[in-house]
């Protein structure tokens, strides 16, 4: 065999392209030979090309598959090769038929119009062919008014008759095309012709009818009609019944025991088969005599085959007979995938009766010594338009050679030819199969390879057709009626210049070392026209996309990859096209690394043998951990000695136990298991202890005691075999030696009800109190009627076995009683069934408030403490539950002692019970509450001591120097079977994603994988197989905050800092980096980095490291624009890292150099004389401006010169020099004094310039300081009294023309007029008011402007007396008085004033007194009266009267005029 061309591209005698037979050979030799490719031999290909024809393009196209049976190429020994069922040969024969009768009647057709044709024909030939074209063009403008799915205009009608009478059932049905209608009987097809004369079926112008003939009882039933066309399919109902003379049947269903003429059946299933033993194209038989009593004519059973729980129906491989007292299956061509449990079921009205064994078919002899067996369960999954993927499952038998891997073949259907589809074989036990044709339907088988050649094919695929799901489902392909032969393939009028958009949610949907198959969904916009894709691949980190499939673009949405590089990465988009134009690219996937992403399972547990019966052994074992995808087991055994490895199953099984038959009795074996996946199957695992194959007897005599210490029933081992997941005992053995105690599970006790509802009613038991050799694996129950007291036969209430403590038991009757019975099953069998229950009535409870809680369990029992657990009431009651109560006694107390151990109900079904007695023995009960109120009480639990058992341990949480954070958990009294289980919040983990748990020996801990909020919770570990280890730990909110912060610490530890990177200026302008670590080793090292870059010493930059102090420095000279941007220490010290940066960048690095220039000037400035501080001004108390500066450094030669605007101020008594300090005053600051001052220092050593500038805003500051030195010096605002009025005024050190003041009158400005003015009078700043009033009482204020806050000075006028209580004259006095000579003349005024005014009058301004002529009066300090008792001539003149007191003087004035009447003209005088 050559090296360079690999073996299975050679052809080999056992296997090339037509292996299967000599005969076979010839013709693929012939069909190779031939210069065009044909679906068969040279006849197929003859025989097509006679009907081949060309079709005008229409909407719609058949695609007919003719094609020629595969009997007809093969010799009949190969009639089981060819891989076509029932329904496809029928249908290729029919076809087949059609064909050549067509073609028979298509030539005697042309040859007699070529004989008889004439003028007349012809024309009526192109009218008919005008007519068909309108026709033709109707149907393209009118398609959706045209082709619809079926529609029942009238449906059948369901009918009651008697026996003996017939009935019809009838329907109108529309659709285009025309449907295809199918009548069943409980769903199953009526045959006319198997049934001569019973059924009569008639389809007349879209009218179906169904005739049934002397209907008799089994005519009872449920009728469809089913009618199906291209477009869709559409089912209808009616039911029948037929009545008797005996009884009237209400239904089609009979309901009760009661069954035909009132008898009650009994069946009894004799002469059954045994397990049985069959190579692959073999013929095997299964049969049971059937004894059904009584025996009545004409009453058929149902009888039903299985094979691992599945209901086989009548096929190519399956056939199946009933003969009135024997069912037979024959299994016609054997092949691995018959392999399996098969059960017989015999159902009668009164109930039904099942056998079960086991069928092991063994692999066919190789062709080529040493080659694998071949695969099994070919599967065709996601079939698309051009793609199918194959899936199969891999052998048992590799020949003793591991396996390369495998080919996958095609073949269409109708014809026998298969093609390879792959080039080299694949590992991966799927493929994806393209480059179909669409609307054709396919086969597929798989051949193993292995280095000594290929296995046989396997057994082929169902058939798939090659089109759009979307298609197939709207065709609703289904085997409710025969298939056609044909697809219909609809193809839509294409809108023109529409140019498709990208496809969406692209993905890799499968990835291995082989092929990359990816998925997407056709874009939204593509028009009406059909759209194809373009795929293309793209190398992951590069931008150069390739196109893969450059020749014909892809019709379905999926495509599979190959030839890509292993171990590369890549990334996939795919691309529209249609007749417009390519669109634009989908979004690309994620890079998708070529490799295989399912892993082979891991190796399977710890395997145990336990005998069975003389030739068959009960194998269990450990499922393989964290397997995907599992496919099942394999099993091999072998004889202790020999090395020779047998399987013990051809077909794998999927669950952990498995019963090894066709054993050599007395022989010792062992065996191992391996599983199986699509990847690969698993290493083998370790070989279990040898077992002796002989039966199973029991090997123990004892009872077991319930809690109450009462004896139950004699303890009898039984071993059991499982069947479809129940049991039958195999022996049954008591045995009066006392060894070790038997391996299965003690009974179960304690059975109560949790809910009943009228027809089931929910069980809850308590696990045994000794569990056997392994762990409990389910239990199975079984239930019997008790009538009047008499129980019944137990019935199975379960198949499989439950793996919780509570069922529900279906399928009863209300108001019955029923009694219970509950067995435990482990790895070596199920045990012996618990005491029959109690008596409980099926009635529905209508209760409102909740059923008792179930399942209660006692962990982390401590001195103090323990945790309680139950599972929440299966009946809710009428409304949820919304909390639960627990109780607690000592066990000895009597019920009285029951106390509460929560007074607010509990939301969890969890609690921790503190505050406990030590060393005292405890019992507890649980009650649910709703709405509604609290409910029944849960089964108390069994007594518990609070103590701490010798040697507990906690969980201890720890974070390693990795940072992994994991909750730690040992126990030291742990047995060969003990486990460890992690719980949080005492439910089981399901999302292992973000945990992991590790066991080593005696340890077990919990890794958290990514610590977040999601983990917080009760943790908690229970040690199985001991005496209740188990331990808690509670992760809070804030303890998961501070294990993070130490996780953090320890992932990444930092070199502590005392101080992070600062800068600062040192002499000379020089810049100072630098940080302090609080400790670092003699290994530590430091990088300095500036942008990114790591600088060095050099003559630019001074490192230094001091090591003992921790501080890192690093200098500068000077600034640069070029030293802007960001500086780094960078700090390690072994695993310890840390660093510290300082960003220099814009006005903070501008500042700093700017910092850096003026310190290094200000350094060759203070070589000479210098100002220590420069020219500043002060406003002394006195309001006198000094300039100063301070000077350093100087010597005698060191001259001070003063200019103003650049002009030198002469030296006078203003200027000064004492102690360092330059000072200029000036007195009296005006706008004169404003201006630039400046001081020059000079001498042999240089100079240096000090400048103030005192103009603008600098003249404003300086004087706003002299305002507030002014305003701070005057007085507090005083009144006194003129004779005007009133005057307030305070006094100022020193007044400047330029201080602004304001004067206010209740927090307004005062408005100035003649009456109030304002003024200055040396350094009185006063306010007049003159003759004030009531009004002008109230606050006043002066306001001195200083720039800032301003100061104010306040006095309130209110309650002083200047106004009210000053003299005044109110008023009575008039302005002139004209009085004729000889009158009286008397004036009266009021007077006011406090302290009682002082009354003066004057005439012509000088003071008169009261005499005889003239009356003066001053009456009661209020009233003042001027009497002249005769007027004369000499009393005309001014009077004033004048008031006065010690707040004021007021006046008033009137003018006396007298006059002689006799005087001509009235003259005054």
């Amino acid at each position: 065999m050559s090296g360079s061309i690999p073996f299975y591209q050679k052809h080999h005698l056992h296997y090339d392209r037509g292996y299967r037979s000599k005969e076979t050979q010839s013709k693929v030799s012939q069909y190779q030979a031939s210069s065009r490719y044909s679906a068969s031999g040279s006849a197929s290909a003859n025989w097509k090309s006679k009907i081949a024809f060309q079709q005008p393009k229409v909407l719609t196209t058949c695609l007919a598959f003719t094609s020629i049976p595969g009997s007809a190429l093969l010799p009949p020994s190969q009639e089981f090769a060819t891989g076509l069922s029932d329904t496809e040969e029928a249908r290729v024969r029919d076809t087949a038929a059609y064909m050549a009768r067509r073609d028979l009647f298509t030539s005697g057709l042309e040859m007699e119009r070529s004989e008889l044709i004439s003028r007349k024909e012809t024309m009526r030939e192109s009218a008919e062919r005008i007519t068909l074209n309108k026709r033709e063009h109707f149907k393209r403008m009118n398609e959706d008014s045209l082709m619809h799915a079926p529609e029942f205009v009238i449906k059948p009608r369901s009918h009651t008759v008697w026996e003996k009478q017939c009935v019809r059932l009838h329907c109108t049905v529309s659709g285009w095309p025309d449907p295809r209608v199918v009548w069943y009987k409980n769903n199953v097809a009526l045959d006319p012709l198997a049934n001569p004369g019973k059924y009569k079926i008639e389809s007349r112008y879209s009218v179906h009818s169904l005739e049934i003939n002397k209907c008799d009882f089994d005519d009872t039933a449920q009728y469809r009609v089913s009618a199906m066309n291209s477009q869709g399919e559409l089912s209808a109902f009616a039911s029948v019944v037929v009545k008797t003379s005996d009884f009237v049947v209400t239904s089609f269903c009979i309901v009760g025991p009661v069954s035909e003429y009132g008898i009650t059946f009994q069946t009894h299933i004799v002469d059954k088969f045994g397990v049985s033993f069959g190579r692959e194209g073999e013929t095997m038989s299964l049969g049971c005599t059937v004894i059904i009593y009584p025996a009545l004519h004409r009453y058929q059973p149902e009888v039903e085959w299985y094979r691992d729980d599945v209901l086989l129906s009548p096929s190519k491989w399956t056939h199946m007979h009933w003969s009135g007292d024997r069912a037979t299956l024959t299994l016609t061509h054997l092949n691995k995938e018959d392999e399996g449990l098969y059960t017989l079921r015999v159902t009668t009205k009164s109930g039904y009766e099942t056998y079960s064994a086991y069928v092991f078919v063994r692999d066919a002899d190789a062709e080529v010594e040493g080659a694998p067996a071949a695969p099994l369960d070919v599967r065709c999954l996601d079939a698309n338009k051009d793609y199918i993927i194959v899936a199969w499952k891999q052998p048992a038998v590799d020949g003793g050679n591991s396996i390369l891997g495998y080919f996958v073949d095609r073949c269409e259907v109708g014809t026998t030819h298969w093609i390879q589809c792959n080039d080299t074989p694949v590992k991966f036990a799927r493929f994806p199969v393209t480059g179909l044709v669409e609307g054709r339907s396919y086969i597929f088988r798989v051949r193993a390879v292995n280095k000594s050649g290929i296995s046989r094919p396997s057994r082929v695929s169902e058939p798939v057709a090659a089109m759009d799901p979307a298609d197939r489902a709207r065709m609703r392909g289904s085997t409710s009626a025969p298939w056609t032969g044909q697809i219909i393939v609809t193809e839509e009028e294409p809108a023109e210049g529409i140019v498709p958009s990208k496809p969406c949610d692209l993905q890799v949907t499968e990835a291995t070392k082989n092929y990359v198959v990816l998925s997407w969904k056709p874009p939204g916009e593509k028009g009406l026209e059909g759209v194809m894709y373009y795929v293309e691949k793209c190398v992951s980190g590069t931008d150069s996309w390739q196109r893969v499939n450059t020749e014909i673009p892809v019709k379905s949405p999926r495509f599979a990859l190959f030839d890509l590089a292993e171990g590369k990465a890549y990334r996939f988009r795919v691309r529209c096209c249609n007749s417009a134009g390519v669109g634009e690219p989908s979004d690309p996937t994620e890079a998708t690394t070529v490799g295989d992403k399912l892993d082979i399972p891991s190796a399977p547990g710890k395997v145990i043998p336990t005998r069975n019966t003389d030739t068959s052994v009960v194998v269990s074992w450990e499922a393989s951990c964290n397997a995907k995808e599992l496919v099942g087991y394999y099993i091999e055994g072998s004889i202790v000695g020999s090395n020779v490895w047998e399987p013990c199953n051809n077909k794998p099984v999927n669950v952990t136990r498995f019963i090894c038959h066709g054993l050599i009795t007395g022989e010792k074996y062992v065996f191992r298991v391996r599983a199986v996946n699509a990847a690969g199957i698993s290493q083998f695992s370790q070989e279990s202890e040898a077992v002796e194959v002989k039966a199973a007897i029991g090997e123990y005599s004892g009872s077991i005691t319930s809690k109450y210490n009462k004896v139950i029933l004699p303890l009898i081992w039984v071993s059991a075999i499982q069947f479809s997941g129940r049991y039958k005992v195999a022996q049954c053995h008591t045995s009066p030696l006392s060894p070790p105690p038997p391996p299965s599970p003690a009974p179960p006790y304690g059975i109560t009800i949790l809910e009943c509802v009228r027809d089931s009613m929910v069980l809850a038991w308590k696990q045994p109190t000794f569990i056997g050799g392994a762990d409990i694996t389910g239990y199975f129950v079984d239930y019997r009627e008790v009538i009047d007291g008499v129980p019944g036969k137990w019935h199975e209430a379960n198949i499989k076995a439950v793996s919780e403590r509570a069922y529900r038991v279906s399928d009863l009757k209300e108001n019955k009683k029923y009694q219970f019975q509950v067995r435990a099953a482990n790895m070596a069998g199920v045990g012996i069934p618990s005491l029959p229950s109690n008596t409980f009535l099926c009635e529905e409870w209508t209760i409102a408030v909740p059923g008792p809680p179930h399942d209660l369990q006692i962990r982390e029992a401590r001195n103090d403490s323990l945790v309680l657990l139950w599972k929440p009431p299966v009946y809710q009651g009428r409304d949820p539950v919304n909390g639960f109560y627990v109780d607690i006694k000592e066990a000895d107390a009597p019920e009285e002692a029951w106390r509460g151990v929560n007074t607010k109900a509990l939301e969890k079904t969890y609690t921790k019970i503190k505050d406990l007695k030590e060393g005292e023995k405890y019992v507890f009960r649980v009650r649910a509450q709703n709405k509604a109120g609290v409910g029944k009480v849960s089964d108390v639990t069994e007594p518990v001591p609070a103590l701490t058992k010798p040697g507990t341990k906690e969980i201890v949480v720890d974070v390693d120097d990795d940072g992994v954070i994991s909750l730690n958990f040992e126990c030291g009294n742990m047995t060969p079977d003990s486990k460890f289980v992690w719980s949080k919040n005492y439910e089981d983990i399901t999302d292992t994603s973000r945990l992991t748990t590790e066991t080593k020996g005696t340890k077990s801990k919990v890794v958290f994988n990514r610590p977040g909020e999601e983990d917080i919770g009760v943790y908690s570990c229970l040690v199985t197989h001991t005496d209740g280890a188990s331990s808690s730990y509670t992760l809070s909110e804030e303890e998961l905050k501070r294990l993070l912060e130490i996780s953090h610490d320890h992932k990444f530890p930092i070199i502590p800092l005392k101080s992070d990177l600062a800068v600062e200026l040192l002499e000379k302008g020089r810049v100072r980096f630098w940080l302090q670590a609080e400790k670092m080793s003699n290994n530590g090292k430091v990088d300095y980095v500036f942008n990114d870059n790591v600088v060095s010493q050099g003559e630019k930059y001074k490192m230094n490291f001091d090591k003992n102090t921790g501080v890192i420095e690093m200098t500068m000279e000077s600034l640069t624009p070029a030293d802007e941007g960001t500086y780094t220490f960078q700090l390690q010290d072994g695993k310890a890292t840390n660093q510290s940066s300082l960003v220099l960048i814009g006005d903070v690095f501008k500042q700093l150099q700017k910092e850096s220039e003026f310190q290094r000037k200000e350094y060759f400035r203070k070589q000479g004389p210098h100002f220590i501080e420069y020219l500043s001004w002060e406003v002394t108390p006195e309001c006198c401006v000094v300039l100063k500066c301070k000077v350093g450094n100087m010597k005698k030669e060191t001259s001070a010169l003063w200019h103003k605007d650049r002009h030198q101020i002469k030296v006078d008594e203003h200027l000064g020099f004492a102690e360092g300090v330059l000072k200029l005053e000036i007195a009296q600051i005006s706008k004169k004094d404003a201006g630039v001052y400046e001081v020059i220092l000079k001498d042999d050593r240089g100079q240096d310039t000090s400048t103030l500038n005192l103009t603008d805003q600098g003249f404003k500051d300086l004087m706003n300081e002299v305002f507030s030195v002014i305003a701070n010096s005057s007085t507090p605002l005083k009144i006194t009294s003129t004779d005007e009025g009133i005057r307030l005024y305070t006094f100022v050190s020193y007044y400047n023309d330029l201080l602004q003041v304001t004067w206010h009158y209740k927090d307004s400005a005062i408005a100035f007029s003649d009456r109030i003015k304002s003024g200055v009078v040396g350094e009185q700043l006063w306010l007049q008011i003159t003759e004030p009033t009531e009004k002008d009482m109230g606050k006043y204020a002066i306001e001195f402007y200083d720039g800032k806050g301003g100061l104010r000075r306040t006095v309130d006028l209110s309650g002083q007396g200047e106004c009210l209580n000053r003299a005044r004259v109110a008023g009575g006095l008039p302005d002139v008085v004209t009085i004729q000579e000889g009158k009286a003349l008397n004036l009266t005024c009021n007077i006011s004033g406090n302290p009682v005014p002082e009354v003066t009058w004057l005439k012509n301004d000088r003071e008169i007194t009261s005499d005889e002529h003239c009356i003066l009066k001053f009456e009661s300090g209020k009233f003042a009266s001027f009497t002249i008792t005769g007027v004369n001539t000499s009393d005309s003149g001014k009077y004033s009267i004048l008031v006065k007191n010690k707040y004021g003087t007021e006046s008033g004035d009137f003018t006396v005029s007298v006059f002689i009447p006799e005087e001509a003209g009235g003259k005054k005088k």
